[in-house]
């Protein structure tokens, strides 16, 4: 195990113990509020219950997301509804699902979506995943074999994506997205899947697993904090960049003649 120290810091502040793990599809769970601050940041409602299980709603009710660690197997579930053909689709990810990767997903949520055509195996192939079809279904693995995301086909002739990690102990988890989940939307997520930085986890939330290795660093806590509020403050950014742009289109529908200086026709 490799250990880093990082510098800089006044000597007013206690560093703390954490770890940057790889490959990040091993790297556990981590911390749901790198998930539900980013969307609150861009205007989510937070609908959880004191207590409960954590559930966000998007300004137009049209998305939600929920975490629930109460339940078997647990873990994620996003769900959303679209106009027209489609209707409804959800995608189920697995409680040790590492935030960074769900994330992925959660993320592009918020943001208009590109005019370019998603490819999801773009991502993947760029970070050297090998691809080939097994039996029926095409398949990508990552280059150590703990990772991998298949396309396959129901007999009826839904197509499906399913996704996941394990390591040689049986650890992992594993995810699915139905048929009509939009593409650009598991193509965020597999970008993600594919990301080669590693992810960092305190001491004592490290997977115990011989496919990850780790590098122990010394990180103060204004440092967490000014990270994350990064992250936070670029989606209030975006939400304000959206919100203005929306505004200042011109109207379309033609306003009723009103005479100068507001006077009003008296009966």
């Amino acid at each position: 195990m490799k250990k880093k120290q990082w510098q800089g810091w006044g000597p007013s502040e206690q560093a703390e113990q954490h770890y940057l793990i790889q490959p990040r599809t091993l790297a556990g769970g981590g911390d749901i509020q790198h998930v539900s601050e980013f969307l609150r940041a861009s205007g989510w409602r937070d609908k959880s219950k004191a207590g409960g299980p954590l559930h966000m709603e998007s300004p137009d009710r049209t998305l939600r997301v929920a975490y629930d660690p109460y339940v078997l197997p647990g873990g994620w579930t996003i769900h959303g509804r679209t106009d027209g053909v489609g209707g409804e689709w959800a995608a189920h990810l697995g409680r040790q699902t590492p935030v960074e990767i769900v994330a992925g997903l959660t993320d592009a949520l918020t943001s208009p979506r590109s005019a370019h055509a998603p490819n999801v195996w773009a991502p993947l192939k760029e970070q050297e995943w090998e691809m080939g079809f097994r039996g029926e279904h095409y398949m990508a693995t990552s280059p150590d074999g703990t990772a991998w995301m298949q396309y396959h086909q129901s007999p009826d002739g839904l197509a499906m994506w399913w996704t996941g990690a394990k390591d040689q102990q049986g650890n992992g988890w594993t995810a699915n997205f139905t048929p009509n989940t939009p593409l650009h939307l598991v193509e965020a997520f597999s970008a993600e899947l594919a990301g080669p930085d590693p992810v960092m986890r305190p001491r004592g939330r490290v997977p115990m697993s011989a496919q990850i290795r780790t590098w122990s660093v010394s990180v103060k806590p204004s440092q967490l904090s000014a990270w994350q509020q990064a992250r936070v403050t670029a989606a209030r950014a975006a939400t304000w960049a959206r919100n203005s742009a929306r505004s200042s289109r011109p109207r379309t529908s033609t306003r009723p003649y009103a005479p100068a200086g507001g006077a009003r026709t008296h009966r």
